[in-house]
Parts: structure tokens; sequence; C-alpha cells
């Protein structure tokens, strides 16, 4: 079998280090907002570009409390892309705001910035643009747009770990950058994690007193906050990775060449464009084909992992029903959602195992 993601592999090559760390941590028993949180917190923020960075319980807290933070509720639009992962919406619909979708570009699956600008509207708060699948998005693009019109950027860079447009780190260009742990990301941690990154005194001030109940030490609650702290136990499992994060990323960009390389040709694929390195660190590897549904049942049943990210898009989940959009205005996602397959992609997966995926997909292609 090859797994989409093998966590164990991966495990196993670190496991002194990330044992030694959680021991340390399980004989001092400061769990919450211990020591190994603040060295995470001050090593991110500077692999980052920025000058803060705020551990939160997941990325989906994240990006709720950076929203928060900045005042943004009800009455208030937040524009994000119609095709991500449903945590990016979510966030807006904690704070009572109302989500704005856009289409996405066919050549990079982000936002498509060239549609971007007819959905601003006078009650146009923020922008969320996700880095979808490890892909930096053309941010000084969107930066002079957003300062144009007046509205902050919320980056959600939840899947683009050490992604890099223009020299720097994505999550250091809008006001905040948020960022999740979660097991399977490009830096994971081994249960639910999440950051907040931000070069804005004001604001790491306050999210720090937001994820922990609104206080800015214990029993003094100045506001009213939540219970959003990132585990210590979590923070030492990170520090161990966000070492080997850099040259784990080089791996996955090389899985994406030989990829590119050995599937050039094949069948009736459209392969990911791959830009410079770091500009993209494949946190997924998304190809396309018309016989999308047929192809991942035939890799499944070769014991060959594959998924969808993501099968429904946002518009037409049941959650956000009462939006009422439809599905004619955004084609690209539409189109895309009926022909996107994820490979299995994670920086340990050898060689041999993409030679044996790629082999499993020209043998569906002679067949079909």
């Amino acid at each position: 079998m090859i797994p989409f993601v093998d966590l164990k592999i991966q495990y196993n090559s670190i496991a002194q280090e990330v044992d030694l760390e959680m021991h340390k941590v399980l004989e001092q028993t400061n769990f919450i907002l211990g020591e190994p949180v603040a060295e995470f917190e001050k090593e991110f923020a500077a692999f980052c570009d920025s000058k803060y960075c705020i551990g939160v319980a997941s990325g989906t807290d994240a990006l709720h409390l950076a929203l928060r933070v900045l005042g943004v509720g009800p009455g208030d639009e937040v524009i994000a892309p119609a095709n991500t992962f449903v945590a990016t919406v979510l966030a807006i619909s904690y704070v009572g705001a109302k989500p704005v979708l856009v289409d996405i570009d066919p050549r990079t699956f982000n936002m498509d910035l060239a549609k971007l600008e007819g959905k601003i509207t006078p009650k146009t708060k923020a922008v969320v643009p996700v880095h979808l699948y490890g892909r930096a998005l053309k941010m000084g693009l969107l930066m002079d747009l957003a300062k144009k019109h007046g509205i902050q950027v919320v980056e959600d860079a939840c899947q683009a770990h050490g992604a890099v447009w223009e020299k720097r780190k994505v999550g250091s260009f809008g006001i905040m950058g948020c960022f999740s742990f979660y097991p399977g990301k490009n830096l994971g941690a081994y249960g639910d994690a999440g950051a907040i990154v931000t070069s804005d005194d004001t604001l790491n001030k306050s999210l720090k007193m937001l994820r922990n109940y609104g206080s800015p030490k214990k029993y003094y609650h100045d506001s009213q906050g939540y219970n959003s702290r990132l585990d210590t136990l979590q923070a030492a499992v990170l520090n161990v990775k966000l070492k080997h994060l850099i040259e784990w990323n080089k791996k996955r960009f090389r899985n994406a060449q030989l990829y590119n390389t050995k599937l050039r040709g094949v069948g009736d694929i459209i392969l990911p464009k791959i830009p410079s390195e770091g500009a993209h660190v494949f946190h997924l590897f998304v190809i396309r084909s018309k016989q999308r549904d047929s192809l991942l049942k035939y890799l499944q049943e070769r014991q060959i992992q594959a998924g969808i990210h993501y099968p429904v898009p946002i518009y037409a989940l049941g959650a956000y029903a009462h939006l009422g959009l439809s599905a004619l205005d955004y084609p690209v996602t539409e189109k895309f959602s009926k022909e996107i397959v994820s490979l299995p992609m994670y920086p340990e997966l050898s060689e041999g195992q993409i030679d044996e995926v790629v082999g499993c997909i020209k043998d569906f292609f002679k067949q079909s």
C-alpha cells in the first residue's frame, strides 16, 4: 500500500528528538503555556518573517481569532475563495460576518485576483486569501487591491508553511497570517494546533489575551476571551519539526517535479504548474482528469491512497445553502471540483513509490 501521507515514517526519523522533548514536558508538568510554547512562538515568528507568533488550539481558531480581534462582525462582509476547506469560511461565520466567495484561477487553484475587485462593496471589512495546496498567492497584487479599498488582509496559510512570494514568507504580507499544524500538514503536530503571526504590537497583545480567556494575567479578565491555547506537548513536537521543515519542503518540491516529469502526456491528465522552488511547498499534489472518479477508484482498489480536495465547493455545502449562491457564478471551481484528484505526497515518498503510482495511472488510461 502507498499511503496518502505516512506520518509513521516521519516520526521514526525524528523519534529520539521528539521523545526527548516530550519527556522534558512530562517531567516539568507544565502542560499549559509552558516554556516550549514561548520557544516555538519565537522561532516560528522568525521563520515567517514576522515579529510575533501567537500559538492557538487549531488553524480554525487562528482564523476565527484573527477576524475577531479586527472587530469583524455582523453586517460586515469578508471575501474568500470558493475552493477552500470549510474552516476558512466557518471563521467568517463565527464572527457573524457574511462570506463573499470569489472563483479561482485555473492556473494556480488560488483566488482569481482579476475577479476580486468586483466582489468588494462598502460592507467589505477583510479578505482572507488562501495559499491553497501550498502555492503562494500573488500577494503584491492582492495587497495593492486591499490598500486601494482600505480593507484588511488575513492570510490563510494553513497549507503553506514556508511558501515564499517575492522573497517573503506567506503569512507576513497581511495584518495577520494564520497556520494550522494538523498532523498531515507540512509542519504538523501530533494533534490539533495552530498559530497566528503578525508584526503588529497591539494585535499581538490582544491575541494573547483573547486566546486565554481575555486574561492578561491569571484571574484578571479584561475582555470576553476564549480557551484556545497551543498545548505545551504539541509545541515541543513543533520545535523539533520546525528544524527539519526547510529540508522536508525541498523533498516535497522534488517529488512534485518527479510526478510532473513522469506523468507528462499521460491520458487526459492536466498537471499542476510548478513555479520556482519555494513559491510552492506542495502540501498537496493535485492533478486533473475528466475521468477523475474512475481513476480515483482504480487507484484505491490497487492500494494507492488518493483523495479529493475538495469534492464539494463552499457554495454547494448545506451549511451555506442560506447564501443562495449559484454554481454558475463559479465556473472554474465547479469544473475543477469534478476533475481534481490529490496523489500521495509527503517528504519521505520515494521515487520507487512515485513510479508505482505513475505506473498505475498509465495502466488506467491504457484500459480506458
